[in-house]
């Protein structure tokens, strides 16, 4: 088919409204899938994207529409909504030409709606806005409209108000899309296709997600990797019609998939150019970045015969997702286990969920924490995301940590609760922005550290989930980060010990001890629970020890016959107190890592 009949496209929104099933009417509508076997969110094919509502991974699909009798090849992307994808956002929309930004007719513009149509605009790609929704009660569709003008600025005139739900407005997004989105441009160039994601088949080895941008490949093809400079020989290319179906060839303009018996994800790199190994292309398709993990916490089998299932289960999630980084490490408390990175706090939920779920197995994660900077007195630096890795504080010159720049959308009268979060947070706010819809833009600086475990759900509850937010990096910056140490009876705890800022570790010390005194079993003797930073206690509780009454049995005589068996008891606890370990119980751990989220 020629390339002016083609015509690539994604969806971008918010959460929840609305994408996924926008999708499954354009399936219909094209008759790519029939009614029968369409079930709802089609292209969500995982069962914790189904459940939780969102879409985890891009998912392509070819449909073919005939206009004027012409036949049409609608290639769509869909993409993920969450801020902790929005690489995964980038590469779809590197490949395609336009966009439709679906805004909800109920909630109007939220914050990832901003982030996503500023990359679509980034990438000169040509947006459709639609509103959605439109059949409920509650619709708001002059104030939307309002909202697309003022706060996006694209032309409400051209808005297409639809309603995934009920098929309304189908047809004419279809049309738009033939008459907006302009189709792919030609390049006289040597083979260059974009790879935008990946898929692992156990029996075929890793599936290529490309959209070819100039030349052809086929069967027999020979390629080359330009970022890894690996080499392979295509062995199957074809398209997702809406599942996978083997085709001749991938033409320019082309989206599709190709196999090469790659079995190792190390080869493969999301955003990474694919050109011919005898006469590759000069120059690679800008916008490629290794994607590199924020957010560590390690993970540990609750039963540590688990280990080796938890190994399998880790490498075969890793094999769909690039972004997942693992190395293997050992706590004194938690046994054998898996430091992981992670790109947000969703990412790391979504492996926890998969892992109990898929590979059912039990287990249990530490606290998130995010990569420091240590620059040492030699000007030596290192990175760092666990506490245990810390040098000697007396080799440490200053540690840098993260910061993020967060744009906060919220009702005017939630700004004072959220200016007292910020300062919780230590953020520190750069400007306000309001516009006639009374809506507040505020632009903050946060650490990374402070909004990685929960700040979402806090900023959804003081503003009665009006508010929103979406975030990007911003850099390291020096900071007065200290290790806090947890000891039980005198002797330092990893698994409760963390990094954190000064002006934080008193609060988090004494809670923590707190804590522990009420979930440590009694001893036989009395047990210290110290928190410390370098040799100073800054927090302390004592568990008492369990008594017994060794002068039951004195009845009458002399008070020295119950003073000597106090004495020996008194010496006899003393001596078990230097030789006696306290056993933490698998719920401490528990227990503490709840105080994170509270």
């Amino acid at each position: 088919m020629h390339s002016k009949y083609i015509r690539n496209f994604s969806i971008i929104a918010h959460i929840d409204h609305g994408k996924s099933t926008l999708a499954d009417r354009f399936l219909e509508f094209t008759q790519t899938i029939s009614k029968t076997k369409i079930k709802e969110q089609f292209l969500d094919s995982m069962e914790l994207e189904r459940e939780k509502g969102i879409t985890i991974k891009a998912h392509p699909v070819t449909m073919y529409y005939t206009k004027d009798n012409i036949l049409y090849k609608l290639n769509l992307i869909d993409t993920p909504g969450h801020v902790d994808f929005s690489y995964e956002v980038s590469r779809s929309l590197s490949a395609c030409e336009g966009a439709l930004l679906v805004i909800d007719a109920t909630q109007g513009v939220q914050a990832q709606t901003l982030a996503n149509v500023f990359l679509a605009i980034e990438k000169n790609l040509e947006i459709i806005p639609i509103i959605n929704k439109i059949d409920l009660p509650n619709a708001n569709i002059p104030k939307v409209k309002k909202e697309i003008e003022e706060i996006i600025g694209l032309d409400s005139s051209k808005v297409i108000l639809a309603s995934a739900k009920t098929g309304e407005g189908i047809k004419n997004i279809l049309e738009a899309i033939l008459t907006e989105i302009p189709p792919p441009k030609k390049e006289n160039d040597s083979l260059k296709a974009l790879i935008f994601d990946s898929h692992y088949d156990p029996f075929r080895g890793i599936m290529v997600y490309v959209r070819v941008k100039s030349g052809e490949i086929k069967k027999k093809t020979q390629i080359l990797m330009m970022a890894t400079s690996k080499t392979f020989e295509v062995s199957e290319v074809g398209i997702f019609s809406p599942y996978p179906k083997s085709q001749d060839s991938l033409q320019e303009g082309d989206v599709g998939y190709i196999l090469a018996n790659i079995k190792n994800t190390s080869d493969i790199k999301i955003g990474d150019t694919i050109t011919y190994k005898t006469n590759p292309t000069k120059t690679s398709i800008p916008g490629f970045k290794m994607i590199s993990p924020v957010v560590f916490a390690g993970i540990y089998p609750i039963d540590s015969s688990d280990f080796e299932n938890l190994k399998n289960a880790l490498y075969k999630l890793k094999l769909n997702d690039s972004a997942l980084h693992i190395e293997q490490e050992s706590s004194h408390a938690l046994g054998f286990g898996f430091r992981c990175g992670f790109l947000g706090l969703l990412h790391l939920e979504i492996v926890f969920e998969r892992i109990t779920r898929e590979f059912e197995i039990d287990i249990i994660t530490t606290s998130p924490s995010v990569l420091y900077n240590v620059i040492l007195k030699d000007k030596k630096k290192i990175s760092i995301e666990s506490p245990s890795h810390l040098p000697d504080p007396t080799t440490i010159d200053y540690i840098e940590e993260p910061f993020i720049k967060c744009h906060i959308m919220t009702p005017p009268e939630y700004l004072g609760a959220i200016m007292t979060l910020g300062l919780e947070k230590r953020g520190n706010l750069i400007k306000t922005e309001s516009n006639t819809l009374s809506l507040l833009i505020l632009t903050y600086r946060f650490p990374l550290n402070e909004i990685i475990t929960n700040f979402n759900d806090r900023l959804k509850s003081i503003t009665k989930g009006y508010g929103s937010y979406d975030y990007e990096y911003d850099g390291y910056e020096k900071s007065e980060i200290i290790k806090l140490e947890i000891r039980i009876n005198e002797e330092a705890v990893d698994a409760f010990s963390c990094l954190i800022h000064k002006s934080k570790a008193e609060f988090k010390g004494r809670a923590i001890c707190k804590k522990l005194k009420e979930v440590i079993p009694n001893q036989l003797f009395k047990v210290p629970i110290q928190a410390a930073v370098g040799g100073k206690i800054i927090a302390r509780e004592t568990k008492s020890a369990l008594s017994k009454n060794v002068t039951a049995k004195c009845y009458g005589g002399d008070i020295t016959r119950k003073r000597k068996l106090w004495e020996k008891q008194k010496k006899g606890k003393k001596k078990m107190k230097e030789i006696g370990k306290v056993s933490i119980p698998q719920k401490a751990f528990i227990e503490v890592l709840k105080i994170e989220s509270s």
